[in-house]
């Protein structure tokens, strides 16, 4: 595969150096160096799970490696319905765990689930007489539904270090949200994932936006497999249809501000095989007192 690392850094980026002691700017650019090698390397494998990769991606992510910035992050991952992105994020949420367990290492990672912002509709479920009713008439496919600032105000007070009380939505067919239910405690990583993650209203809290891409024809055979799996039956053909309609309009031109596209078809095990390497590196810095030059 050719070389997708897009370089995207800005002046402001490679003067920050100046400002840096010796050992943090050696720390930096090793970190830097490393991180160009693993994402090359994965770039350049059979069946990649990378798209697209912008350059500072790499930086931010070295800048928080080091310490050198050293507030919490946050990543967002966004894309069609029947992309993947859940599994992805799962998959990455579990990997971290695993090493947050072996490591002892406390509040390493918080979710935020993305759906749990759904304005609470239940009144006009009920006047509807069935959810199934209320759908025909109230898009649930469009970033509206969702109360997509409240959403962004609770990570950013995650970020601050702050311990904030998400809603929770019912996705059985009441619509009803019940807001501050979830305690969630400020982490090294803050994760969201859903349709409109990396939408207008939110997508600036977050330090690492990730847009997960699937082919069209690999994407309606996941959802119809999922309708099927949830008894949609003849209802399916026109879900679908609604659902990939306004995904055009409000999800997919959202992938122009993520910074990372990544494969919704590549291997799960690949995508927990990277976040490994990741981890690896850092082992490597922090608990093996690695030298500053390669």
């Amino acid at each position: 595969m050719q070389n997708i690392i897009t370089n995207t850094f800005s002046t402001r980026q490679k003067t920050s150096l100046k400002c840096l002691g010796n050992d943090e700017k050696n720390l930096l650019l090793y970190i830097e160096k490393r991180l160009n090698k693993i994402f090359q390397e994965e770039i350049d494998s059979y069946d990649s799970i990378f798209c697209k990769v912008s350059e500072r991606v790499i930086h931010k992510m070295a800048l928080f490696l080091s310490g050198i910035k050293t507030r919490s992050c946050s990543i967002g991952i966004a894309g069609e319905t029947a992309s993947g992105k859940s599994t992805i994020a799962l998959d990455i949420i579990n990997t971290l765990e695993t090493f947050a367990q072996e490591y002892c290492v406390d509040n390493l990672i918080t979710r935020i689930n993305t759906d749990d912002y759904y304005y609470d509709r239940s009144d006009m479920v009920k006047a509807a007489g069935s959810f199934a009713e209320f759908a025909k008439h109230y898009d649930l496919d469009v970033p509206e539904a969702l109360e997509l600032s409240l959403m962004k105000e609770h990570i950013k007070q995650l970020l601050d270090g702050d311990t904030v009380y998400l809603p929770k939505y019912d996705m059985s067919g009441t619509a009803i949200r019940t807001d501050n239910v979830t305690r969630a405690v400020p982490a090294k990583i803050i994760i969201s994932e859903g349709l409109f993650t990396l939408t207008e209203k939110v997508v600036d809290a977050f330090d690492f936006k990730i847009y997960v891409d699937v082919s069209a024809k690999t994407q309606k055979e996941r959802f119809y497999k999922r309708a099927a799996e949830r008894n949609l039956g003849a209802s399916t053909d026109e879900v679908y249809k609604n659902a990939s309609g306004k995904a055009k309009i409000y999800i997919h031109p959202t992938i122009e501000n993520a910074d990372v596209i990544l494969s919704g078809e590549a291997d799960r095990e690949a995508y927990k095989h990277f976040v490994n390497k990741i981890l690896n590196l850092v082992r490597e810095i922090h608990f093996k007192s690695v030298l500053l030059y390669s």
